[in-house]
């Protein structure tokens, strides 16, 4: 490894070759973004409504849930459906995977809260003792994104969510949920002990074999990285640690890969990983989210605040103005 030298100062942790590549790389698709209007010259005027300020209560009213008792599950299914009025008051929302099996968001009131659930999108509501409803279901999947809430001492001094120490994420049983060749994705900061961990210890002991290691590239508006590149502590990247498990497949998959996208505003939101996988994966297939706080269309999503982001206070409603378009739309905030 080499500490290149730019204009702009050192770049840490780089070999020659992968800094040539994220330089170039960059320049390209940041060109293809300006052509295609997704980036302008000039910064737009942010929106002139505050972002919400709901209180997600989601984490703690899990960690209340671990005090009931378990339901016997030789007599529960694991799945429950939303039906054409919503959903039951009385359902365990802990304790079973929630699934909208139609073929449009609905918008129901969970817990005297309302939220939006994507088409056929289904989602568990638990911490990482309480994950056998998912188990249970006998889904196997051919896609696991896991966004782990990673220690580091900006969420510690935020408290924005709770972190998770590296060894406990063991405990997920990701060989239980895996279909054969799998594909396993793991976000990661920027702290080289976290991916040494995924790397050496995790993916190993899931039995995934480490493939291949992209990055997700943030900039603003008008292209320029979020953060310097020779920034010591806030990187403009994260990456993205790819593996199979029990790999046995000759599908190609690109060991270095550069995305780039303007970040969300809502805090450590990533960007749907759907359309970049898909060539990877095979068709059709059944895709889990791990630490998910929003729900994705034809996704299984598990996390102690899965639905954080699909309250209604981070949407707004829009009227079609075609006079033969009667429907509401519901579009993202």
């Amino acid at each position: 490894m080499y500490s290149v030298h730019t204009e702009n100062g050192l770049i840490p942790n780089y070999d020659r070759n992968s800094f040539k590549i994220f330089l170039e790389g960059s320049r390209a698709l940041l060109e293809a973004g300006r052509q295609c209007g997704y980036l302008t010259e000039v910064l737009t005027a942010p929106p002139s409504e505050s972002m919400p300020s709901h209180e997600c209560r989601l984490a703690a009213l899990c960690d209340m849930a671990k005090q009931l008792p378990l339901t016997d599950e030789s007599l529960m299914a694991p799945v429950q459906m939303l039906n054409r009025d919503g959903l039951d008051p009385s359902l365990d929302l802990f304790s079973y995977i929630t699934e909208n099996p139609f073929d449009c968001t609905y918008e129901v009131t969970l817990m005297k809260e309302k939220y939006l659930l994507p088409p056929r999108s289904r989602f568990l509501l638990s911490d990482i003792t309480r994950m056998h409803p998912l188990v249970n279901s006998g889904d196997k999947f051919d896609l696991i994104v896991l966004d782990p809430p990673w220690e580091n001492k900006s969420v510690k001094r935020s408290n924005r969510y709770s972190s998770l120490p590296s060894s406990q994420l063991k405990q997920l049983p990701v060989p239980a949920l895996a279909a054969p060749e799998c594909l396993v994705v793991t976000w990661v900061t920027n702290r080289a002990k976290h991916l040494r961990f995924i790397k050496e210890e995790l993916y190993p002991y899931w039995a995934v074999e480490v493939l291949a290691e992209w990055l997700w590239v943030k900039v603003t508006q008008t292209g320029e990285f979020v953060f310097p590149l020779d920034s010591p502590h806030k990187k403009p990247y994260e990456v993205l640690v790819l593996g199979r498990h029990r790999s046995g497949t000759d599908r190609a998959l690109p060991e270095q890969r550069l995305l780039i996208s303007v970040p969300s505003v809502l805090h450590s939101q990533k960007p749907s990983l759907s359309a970049v996988l898909k060539p990877y994966i095979s068709p059709e297939p059944k895709c889990l989210e791990l630490f998910a706080r929003s729900l994705q269309r034809d996704w299984t999503s598990w996390g102690n605040e899965v639905i954080k982001f699909q309250h209604s206070s981070y949407f707004t409603r829009e009227r079609a103005e075609e006079p033969s378009m009667t429907s509401e739309t519901v579009i993202i905030q």
